[in-house]
Parts: C-alpha cells; sequence; structure tokens
C-alpha cells in the first residue's frame, strides 16, 4: 500500500504534467482553462485526511464516524462483491468548503439535440466542460449563448479522474443517505474500468448500469428492507423522469427536422417546453407531490439541458441485456463491455441497434 506522502507527491507530479501538456498542445484561451481544472485538483489532492484516522480520532462527531464506517464498507463490497478497481480511492476525504466541486457548461444549438462536445488531453471527448468554480462556468456559458447555443449550467458534487487520480470522499456527497453514497462510488469507479473516449452516452449509461445493480447487491446483502423499497422508488422515479425527458427531446428532434421559417420553430420550441412542464406536474401528482426534480424543470428546458439526462440513461436498455447475456457475473460482463467498447464505431454501433 503506499503511504499517503507517496500518493500526494505522484499525484501532484501528474497533475504538473498535465498542465505542462496543455501548454504545450493548446491555445492561450484553453490553457488557462486547464490551468484553473489542474489547480482545483491540486486543491483536492493537498487536502486530503486519511479516512481512517480521521474515524480513530477522538473528538470527530458520531455522525461523520458512521458515514466514513459506512464508506470504508462501500468500498470493500465495491471490491470484493463488484470487482471494481476500488485501491486508494475513497480512502481520504476532503473538505472542500462549497456546495459543489465542480459546474458542468453543456451546449447545443438552437435547433438541434445534439450537444456540443470538448476534447481533453486525459478524458478525451466529453459533452461538457468542468471549471472549479461557479463564476467560471457562467462566465463560459455567456460566451455561449452570445454565439447563440442553447446552454446548460449545473453544479456537481463529485467526479471520476479515470484512474489519474486516486479519487476522495468530497464533503459535497455526505448528505447523501447510503444506498445514494454507494451508488456514487459504484459508479465512479466504474468508468475506471471501461472508458470509451468520445462517447459520453456509452460512458455514463455502463456506469449507471453498474451503480444501480450494484446498489440492489449491495442493500440486498445488507438485508436493509426498508432502504430496497426506498432505493427502487427513487429508481422508479427516475425512470419515469427519464422517459418523459427522453420522449421530449424526440419530438423536439422531429421539430427541428421541419421545413419552417425560424420564428416558427422557436415559438413551437417554447409551447413544447411549457407542454413538458404540464406533464411533469401530471407525474409529480402520481409521485404524492415528490419534489426531487423540481428544481430541474424550474430551468429553460432548452437542448442543452435535455442532452444532460439522454447521455446517462440512453443505453441502459442495452447494457441490461449485455449484463443477463453475461449471466449476470460482473467479471464477464466489464470484459463483454471493455469487447464492445473496442470495436470501431461502426461495428459498435450495429451491436447495439440490434440489441436495442
Amino acid at each position: 500500500m503506499h503511504s499517503a506522502r507517496t500518493l500526494l507527491r505522484s499525484n501532484g507530479v501528474k497533475a504538473a504534467l498535465l498542465v505542462l501538456l496543455s501548454i504545450a498542445l493548446i491555445s492561450c484561451e484553453t490553457v488557462g482553462y486547464y490551468s484553473q481544472a489542474a489547480r482545483g485538483q491540486l486543491t483536492i489532492v493537498f487536502g486530503r485526511e486519511d479516512i481512517q484516522r480521521l474515524i480513530e480520532q477522538p473528538d470527530l462527531s458520531d455522525e461523520l464516524a458512521g458515514k466514513f464506517a459506512r464508506v470504508m464498507d462501500i468500498r470493500e463490497f465495491a471490491e470484493h462483491e463488484l470487482g471494481l478497481p476500488v485501491g486508494e480511492n475513497y480512502s481520504t476525504y476532503v473538505d472542500i468548503e462549497r456546495e459543489h466541486v465542480v459546474w458542468n457548461v453543456f451546449a447545443a444549438p438552437e435547433f438541434s439535440v445534439d450537444p456540443v462536445n470538448w476534447c481533453y488531453p486525459v478524458a478525451g471527448c466529453v459533452a461538457y466542460r468542468g471549471y472549479f468554480t461557479e463564476q467560471s462556468a457562467l462566465g463560459y456559458a455567456a460566451k455561449l449563448e452570445e454565439d447563440g447555443f442553447d446552454v446548460y449550467t449545473g453544479g456537481v458534487d463529485a467526479y471520476s479522474t479515470l484512474g489519474w487520480f486516486e479519487d476522495s470522499l468530497l464533503s459535497t456527497v455526505l448528505n447523501r443517505v447510503d444506498y445514494q453514497l454507494a451508488g456514487l462510488i459504484f459508479h465512479e469507479l466504474a468508468h475506471q474500468l471501461v472508458y470509451l473516449s468520445g462517447d459520453t452516452t456509452f460512458n455514463e449509461s455502463f456506469a449507471t448500469a453498474v451503480e444501480r445493480e450494484g446498489v440492489r447487491r449491495w442493500l440486498t446483502k445488507s438485508n436493509e428492507v426498508s432502504n430496497i423499497d426506498a432505493a427502487l422508488l427513487d429508481y422508479d422515479r427516475q425512470q419515469q423522469f427519464v422517459d418523459l425527458v427522453t420522449d421530449y427531446r424526440d419530438r423536439f428532434e422531429l421539430l427541428y427536422q421541419q421545413d419552417v421559417v425560424e420564428s416558427s420553430m422557436r415559438s413551437q420550441k417554447m409551447e413544447l417546453q411549457q407542454s413538458m412542464r404540464e406533464e411533469y406536474a401530471a407525474l409529480k401528482q402520481q409521485w404524492q407531490g415528490y419534489e426531487g426534480y423540481d428544481g430541474w424543470f424550474s430551468r429553460s428546458l432548452n437542448n442543452a439541458q435535455l442532452s444532460t439526462v439522454a447521455s446517462y440513461n440512453d443505453l441502459l436498455p442495452f447494457f441490461a441485456v449485455v449484463f443477463d447475456r453475461s449471466n449476470q457475473d460482473f467479471p464477464a460482463f466489464y470484459a463483454e463491455v471493455g469487447r464492445i467498447a473496442d470495436l470501431p464505431e461502426r461495428e459498435r454501433d450495429e451491436l447495439v441497434a440490434a440489441i436495442d
């Protein structure tokens, strides 16, 4: 096992190399973007505290001690039951003293549901651009809006460094109930197993599939019947939310294919957005007033916002089939998903279409 000092030194070198790579390869404006990213990541790296040592401190609150102990249990389950690459991930804690760790900016053309992609040296191409301060994210979003794009900015509580660094437990996720925290850890660790550069939908749908089955197994082994029911209710509502958004995304796509003047298309777009809000209100009544998605529906519901839901869920049915064909065995599932990720894009798309 690496010592904490060795880990810090290794991660610091990695961050420095990332900055140098940025300066060598890209424009002055983009160097500024990567510099803030490296600074933000270094702040996390050098703010780490060993969770086991924190648990042993006598002045640690019972609430935090319990949460940290739960995380250690989740790590063990992830490694031994799900075959995830735990290593030193989530063995350290960082209090980042803000509401979110990063803010992601999403963009799409005014009359298209296809998101804009940005490409990076480590993560490849993804459908968002992340900033460690909200002000920077909003500033970049404003520039995109000036260029005529639909833009959506949202706070993110955790992310995966894809094995480049050892990921830490962040203060931004401590308010989550245990099964949600477990799901987050399973999801982010899954990214380290299979990551297809340039395909956000493939990557996020795969990680979500691992998250959901992992949570189900974790709760079953823990024999927490009430939490199983709560998790199933959460996922059921989430699926209904996803179905609603996906249905309207398809309606928007049909609208944008019509040969009409922009003013008419813009008006019809607003009508669809209003119709979507009304259907959500009806769905909320079925949920006995559950308000979990109110914040999302209070936003503009533009094309960029719609893309944030699709990327995490579009291929869930595909991965469910692959998991079943792998006899619901995680190592076999990971191997098959890795094989599919290595296929040429055309072959992969044909396979997805055939299973879907």
